[in-house]
């Protein structure tokens, strides 16, 4: 009983807590060790082309660096369970940059795993502060239904009450684009769009 209370209390207990110690691991155990680690059976990457996570991942041997990452800002959904995360990274001491996003959900037992994952590189890292924004759905007015109009040919997940929404579309030529939508009570906002170009030849 002791044990499972101590292990309880060392899960991370939020969304960004949960970002926060996937980066830490990805210094300690190795990058792809960490991605596999925290990612749930049903995971999302693009590489460009998306794939199931855990089975991309199966077998990859760490780079001998990994990538250096922190959360800048968090979407809540009103439930408590799922979340997305963004933040800057850099690799080679600065030498190159860019973002990520991160969709996370907490599952039975309270552990968070990362649903989706994604990035690129950019001229100049998202600004990321010590203390990251946390924004949350309204629990007001909750949608019965996530509306689908419009939106044929694109891939579409939500947290369990529907406050959060992310979708993603990948291309034939390898650009993608990754956004979501958090309930404010009467409609969904727009809180975040990331477009990542096709891959050069």
């Amino acid at each position: 009983m002791i044990a499972a209370m101590i292990i309880a209390a060392l899960e991370p207990q939020t969304a960004v807590d949960a970002e926060r110690a996937f980066a830490a691991a990805a210094q300690t155990e190795g990058q792809w060790s960490a991605f596999r680690a925290f990612a749930a059976p049903e995971a999302v990457l693009f590489v460009p082309q998306e794939v199931n996570a855990q089975r991309w991942l199966a077998g990859r041997q760490d780079p001998p660096f990994s990538v250096m990452w922190w959360p800048g800002e968090a979407w809540l959904s009103c439930d408590g369970t799922t979340a997305v995360t963004t933040g800057p990274w850099v690799r080679g001491g600065g030498r190159s940059v860019g973002y990520f996003t991160t969709v996370w959900q907490r599952r039975p037992g309270g552990r968070w795993q990362w649903l989706l994952d994604h990035g690129d590189m950019l001229e100049q890292p998202r600004p990321a502060a010590d203390r990251p924004a946390v924004h949350r759905a309204s629990c007001g007015s909750l949608p019965r239904s996530v509306p689908m109009a419009g939106q044929q040919g694109h891939e579409f997940a939500s947290s369990p009450d529907r406050s959060l929404v992310w979708r993603w579309n990948v291309y034939e030529n390898g650009a993608r684009i990754v956004w979501a939508e958090l309930w404010d009570g009467t409609r969904y906002r727009l809180i975040l769009q990331d477009r990542v170009e096709a891959p050069g030849p």
